[in-house]
């Protein structure tokens, strides 16, 4: 088994119990309203929200160019050469 496989597994082992230890009900208070919900039930929904939320602030986003990410006129992006005559003289000689 993988390094990554078996610490997954103790993070949900240990999850679990702490979960499994929390099933007395508690008042939580919104607004105006209050209501009583287990600490189970509180603490799995703000886990699972808060996994999500880390899922979607750490993925790699798409690159944005400035102006929308339309090319304009003359732009060829199928040239990867982007180094000018000056920069390749000044590459080359030591």
């Amino acid at each position: 088994m993988r390094i990554s496989t078996i610490l997954i597994i103790i993070v949900t082992i240990l999850l679990t119990i702490v979960l499994m230890q929390n099933t007395e009900p508690v008042r939580f208070t919104i607004l105006f309203g209050s209501f009583y919900v287990s600490k189970l039930a509180a603490l799995l929904t703000f886990g699972v929200v808060a996994f999500i939320l880390g899922i979607m602030v750490g993925r790699p986003k798409k690159a944005r160019s400035i102006g929308g990410g339309r090319p304009y006129e003359g732009d060829d992006d199928d040239d990867t050469d982007t180094l000018s005559d000056e920069d390749r003289e000044y590459i080359s000689h030591p």
